[in-house]
């Protein structure tokens, strides 16, 4: 995102969401954002980009917050910590924040439900930063729709025989990991859904494409061709592969709503200094009350977006309730408040701010990503008006 990272300024730490450790932490990350540990990253080359992005992170210590130790409990991972490191890698650098992301997502089922020995010979290996790691659900037919999965495991002996096809998958074609879902049959829907670890050299394993987008990042689509694996690298029980996902995805959504957060939290800063600096019409742009009405507006509704997404995270480690609903709301209005503030902050810069190399350029296809995957905007509405029916429902019964 930017040739020189910056570090983001924080005045809500003393919420009450947040203990003396994720001060801490937030000091840690400052301090690597501030070392230019992401200023000479060639983001020309995303593949490069991403493994020399992971093995800072590892050096540093920053995805010890995303991936647990073997002996730790998966369930136990705290959410805040990986909010605040993703919003503040996301003010730093888009690609950051991804690689950050990726290897807490990427691992989480392996971490849930792998075997004691998976856990000890994968997770250090990712938390280190030595592997890349990847989660593989989606499919061309089913993205939102996990139950209309397609790709297929079926047991022979003591192995299981992929086949079948995964798409817009993160670290595709780069990880050394793969967490990946295939129907195995046990039951209709969801709940013939297995977990597997699979490896890029496993015989009948290929990249069949590489998918560039707006904002690049390694995206690839796997094509699995009776590819055979051992029964010890399913995860879980047979069938219970889609209740992995959702718990693994349970842990990180709160996280996406941090990531835009942090891209929004930018394009105010880069805002306010252009404006300050810009001369018209006798004198700053920021002089301007039609600006200043809409850095109240950005301001405001960014620090809503934040209360939402510390909510869900609190909910989760503190209170240790569902935050199916508290998530949903979150990603729904972060994403969407970064998209329209972002917006206004390229307004602001005029043709400068679609210029290619511009921050506030770079941060308007970043955002527009979030705001599709794990789980669209429209999915995310969906969600928040199930649960409050199912809230409504349970409460005239009670």
């Amino acid at each position: 995102m930017s040739a020189s990272a910056k570090v983001i300024p924080r005045d809500w730490l003393d919420w009450p969401f947040f203990e003396p450790r994720h001060r801490q932490l937030c000091e840690r990350l400052d301090r690597f954002v501030g070392s230019g540990a992401l200023d000479d990253v060639d983001h020309s080359d995303v593949d490069a980009a991403c493994r020399k992005i992971v093995r800072a992170l590892g050096s540093a210590g920053l995805l010890d917050s995303a991936v647990v130790a073997p002996d730790a409990d998966a369930a136990a991972i705290d959410s805040r910590a990986i909010c605040l490191s993703r919003e503040t890698l996301a003010y730093a650098d888009g690609l950051a924040d991804f690689a950050f992301a990726m290897q807490g997502l990427g691992s989480g089922a392996i971490a849930l439900g792998g075997s004691p020995e998976l856990r000890v010979s994968m997770l250090p290996k990712v938390r280190a930063g030595e592997w890349l790691a990847a989660f593989a659900l989606s499919e061309k037919e089913a993205g939102s729709d996990v139950a209309a999965m397609a790709c297929a495991a079926r047991l022979d002996g003591d192995a299981y025989v992929l086949d079948g096809e995964k798409t817009w998958i993160s670290n595709g074609g780069i990880a050394d990991v793969y967490t990946l879902f295939a129907r195995t049959g046990e039951a209709p829907g969801a709940r013939g859904i297995s977990a597997f670890v699979v490896f890029p050299d496993d015989p009948g394993f290929s990249v069949a494409e590489r998918i560039e987008v707006i904002a690049p990042h390694p995206l690839a689509t796997l094509r699995l061709q009776n590819c055979r694996i051992p029964v010890s690298r399913r995860l879980g029980a047979p069938g219970g592969g889609f209740k992995l996902a959702m718990q693994t995805l349970d842990i990180f959504r709160a996280s996406v709503a941090a990531a835009a957060l942090g891209f929004g939290r930018r394009a105010l800063d880069e805002a306010q200094d252009h404006a300050a600096s810009r001369r018209m019409f006798g004198g700053a742009l920021s002089d301007l009350q039609m600006t200043q009405a809409a850095f109240g507006d950005m301001a405001t509704e960014t620090d809503a977006a934040a209360l939402l997404t510390y909510r869900a995270a609190w909910r989760r480690d503190v209170q240790k309730l569902p935050t199916t609903r508290e998530a949903a709301m979150a990603k729904l209005a972060a994403t969407e408040t970064a998209q329209r503030v972002i917006d206004r902050a390229l307004q602001m810069f005029g043709g400068r701010g679609v210029r290619k190399g511009e921050i506030v350029e770079s941060l308007y296809r970043e955002i527009r990503a979030l705001r599709i995957y794990e789980g669209a905007t429209e999915v995310q509405k969906l969600i928040v008006a199930r649960e409050l029916q199912k809230s409504r429902t349970g409460a005239i019964r009670g």
